[in-house]
Parts: C-alpha cells; sequence; structure tokens
C-alpha cells in the first residue's frame, strides 16, 4: 500500500494515477472536511493531458473555462503581447482556467468513486515517520479529537504543500521560505464578460503594480456572465515584513484598492473587480531552493512539498499533476519501490528545479518594466515602445516559463500503464 500525505491537487492525482496502474494506496489529509475554497487557477495543456488520460475531461469541460489567449498590456489598458492558449495554439488539448475548490472536488469525488469511501482518510496529520529496507511507519495524529494512529505502507509520498511535514523531516533545518518582497491578493468577482469571455489578461509591470485576471467558471459562462479570478501583485520590499504564508489569510479592501486605483480600461474597470470581490486574500510570492534530493529509501517528495515555486507561468498544480502521473508510471514499471523513486525524482526534480528558477527572473517583467519606464503615460502603438525584437523575447519568456512545446506534447508516448494488479 502506498500512504500519501496530503489531499491536495497532487495528493489527489497521484491515487487517481496509481488506482489507474493498479497500485493500492491511501490519502491522508489533516483538514477535517475538504471543501471546494480558493480562487481560480491555470491547468496548461500538458496537465490537462493527464487528467484527460484520468477520464476527466467531461468534468473539466463542465466546468472551467478553455483559455482562448492570454494578453499583456499596460496600466492603461493597451495591448503590448497576446498569444493564443491552449487548442488555438496547437495543443491537442486545451488549457483550463477553473476555480481552485472546483477542480479539488472533481479530484476527490473521482477518488472517492474509484478507490472507495474510505480512500481518503480525513482529520490525519503527519507527525513522523520511520522506515526499514521493507516498510514506512506512519505515526499520524488527530489533534481535533487526541487520537493517534499508526499505519504501515510500503511507500511514502509528501504531498503536503510548502510546509510539508514530510520534507521537514527529510530536511531538517530548512529555512522558511524565500520571499521577493511582492504581496499578492486574490479574490473572485462575478463581471460582464471582457474580451470575449475567454481572455486571460495580464497587465502592469511588478516594478509598480501588476493585475492578473481570468474567467474560470463554465456555469457562469452559460448565463451570459463571467465569474473572474483575480490576482492583484505589489512590490512592496523584503524589508515590509511577509504575511503568513497562508492562503486563508484574509485581507481588508483597503489593503490592495489604492494601488490599483487608475486601472480603469474602456472593456475592465479593475477598482470595481476588486471592490465587489466577497473575499480578499492576501499571501506573499514566496518559494523554497531547490533541493538537492527528494527521495529516501521509500520516501519521497511530490507537488509544493518538492518544489514550491513562484505563481509565474501557470505551473504550480499543473507541475504537481505531471509529478503524481510520472511516480505512478515508474512504480507501475518496477517491481522495486526504491528504484522507481529515484527513477522519478530523475525525471521531475531537474526539470522543476529549472522551472523555480526560471520563475525567479521573472522573465517576462523585464519587457513590461521596460514599457512602463519608456511609456509612463500610455502609448498608442507598441512598435513605438518596443523593438521586434523586445516583442520577441517576450513571448520567448513566457515558453521557457510553460514548457510548452506543443509539438513535443503532442507527440510524446502516454504515460498511462497496463495495471500489473489491482489491490
Amino acid at each position: 500500500m502506498i500512504a500519501i500525505i496530503g489531499a491536495g491537487i497532487g495528493g489527489l492525482t497521484t491515487a487517481l494515477s496509481l488506482h489507474a496502474a493498479g497500485l493500492p494506496c491511501r490519502v491522508y489529509e489533516a483538514v477535517q472536511e475538504p471543501k471546494a475554497i480558493g480562487c481560480g487557477i491555470n491547468l496548461l495543456p500538458h496537465a490537462v493531458r493527464e487528467l484527460c488520460e484520468l477520464g476527466l475531461n467531461g468534468a473539466l469541460h463542465g466546468s472551467g473555462i478553455p483559455t482562448a489567449d492570454m494578453i499583456h498590456c499596460d496600466r492603461f489598458g493597451n495591448q503590448i503581447w497576446r498569444a493564443e492558449r491552449g487548442r488555438a495554439a496547437g495543443y491537442r488539448w486545451p488549457q483550463y482556467s477553473i476555480h481552485r475548490g472546483d477542480l479539488q472536488m472533481i479530484l476527490m469525488d473521482a477518488v472517492r468513486e474509484r478507490l472507495g469511501p474510505s480512500a481518503v482518510q480525513t482529520g490525519l496529520q503527519l507527525a513522523r515517520f520511520s522506515q526499514t529496507a521493507r516498510d514506512v511507519r506512519l505515526e499520524l495524529e488527530d489533534r481535533g479529537q487526541g487520537r493517534k494512529a499508526i499505519v504501515t505502507a510500503d511507500v511514502l509520498v509528501g504531498c503536503d504543500g510548502i510546509h510539508s511535514s514530510v520534507r521537514a523531516q527529510l530536511h531538517p533545518g530548512e529555512t522558511r521560505p524565500s520571499w521577493n518582497g511582492i504581496q499578492m491578493w486574490r479574490g473572485v468577482t462575478e463581471v460582464e464578460p471582457f474580451l470575449g469571455g475567454r481572455s486571460m489578461i495580464v497587465a502592469g509591470s511588478n516594478r509598480r503594480a501588476k493585475f492578473v485576471a481570468y474567467p474560470i467558471s463554465r456555469r457562469a459562462e452559460r448565463r451570459g456572465r463571467a465569474l473572474v479570478n483575480w490576482v492583484a501583485e505589489v512590490l512592496l520590499g523584503t524589508d515590509a515584513g511577509a504575511a503568513s504564508e497562508n492562503w486563508d489569510r484574509k485581507a481588508p479592501l483597503a489593503a490592495v484598492l489604492p494601488h490599483f486605483s487608475d486601472f480603469r480600461f474602456d472593456w475592465l474597470d479593475v477598482p470595481a473587480l476588486i471592490t465587489n470581490a466577497s473575499t480578499i486574500y492576501e499571501y506573499p510570492m514566496v518559494d523554497r531552493d531547490p533541493l538537492p534530493w527528494w527521495t529516501q529509501g521509500r520516501v519521497t517528495l511530490l507537488g509544493d512539498a518538492a518544489h514550491p515555486m513562484y505563481p509565474v507561468g501557470s505551473n504550480g498544480g499543473s507541475q504537481a499533476i505531471l509529478d503524481a502521473r510520472v511516480l505512478a508510471w515508474e512504480l507501475a514499471r518496477s517491481a522495486e519501490p526504491t528504484a522507481a523513486l529515484q527513477a522519478y525524482e530523475e525525471a521531475r526534480r531537474p526539470r522543476t528545479s529549472e522551472l523555480v528558477m526560471t520563475a525567479r527572473k521573472m522573465g517576462p517583467e523585464r519587457v513590461l518594466a521596460t514599457v512602463e519606464e519608456r511609456a509612463p503615460n500610455g502609448f498608442g502603438r507598441v512598435e513605438d515602445v518596443l523593438t521586434r525584437a523586445e516583442l520577441s523575447t517576450l513571448d520567448a519568456d513566457y515558453r521557457r516559463l510553460t514548457g510548452s512545446d506543443a509539438q513535443e506534447l503532442n507527440q510524446r508516448p502516454s504515460w498511462s500503464v497496463v495495471p500489473r494488479h489491482v489491490g
């Protein structure tokens, strides 16, 4: 049996992938009742492919928005750069923008339906683990009820986020996540559709203030509306003191609105979008240094527990999904768990470490900052502000961030496997 710590996107996708490969598993989640909370998330085509191969295409299509394009503009709404996304960009799979809570419930419902209602054990937090050459022993605690449980597994997978208890035991003494001085605020607001109803927009620059917005709900779209996820980013500087790395931390309207009071476009009123959100959450833009290793014996890490990265390029959740699929693929191909975990790490750690460091460079921000410097009061033609080479650099930076090569993805063999055995 494979024990999975954490019932987030990575943990639940791991459970579905292992089950599809015929490998028994169980998920342990510290939260007593997982709920559909949070804001929006983008799933890139390479992640959508994996969820489709797990049979979730219908649920994704019924809930999320297939993103048509990404548009960069200045703080006045003037277009700098546009790139098609998903199928329009040549992929066989779309890019979906979806409410994180909806995605969580799609995955949770699929796990419980396929693996059984007891496949996800809630209210249990990992206190510690130990291992031998044959198995891993988990000590789990229900802090609400004061009960403890001992579980023995063949493999332990830490999918428990940026503050992973599995990672903390594998790498004791690691410091807090690194903050780059950018504070983020997030919210979800229903508005009239803008720019065709399926565009992701990025306005401004992190040199001052940057605003990201995109629709995330097919249900709202059917009603002729747009449920928009928005992210407001402001460079405060590391001497300002970062807030707790907790997405549940709520913020007052006054903390974010003044930074975007003049972001009013012909096609979107950003101050109104912020003001009409029912709840605003704040979070510092943080990551962790890439680890020299994830795996020790029968224990490994996955998703944010392994490689938390800046939310630049829509990679966080997508990379966790890829981790899950590769892990299941390697475990299904090998009769020796320790060798399979090493093969998984060799396949995934170099790539995700590269993405962590690439996101830190904030590649596209260089060009966006140039626009702000050269045209602080806006512009009529982007060609009067940026050269063709600079625009090409912006496109290339995004391709590096997303790892987007349509032909490579379209031709890559599947990571689905024929089960070795069913447990």
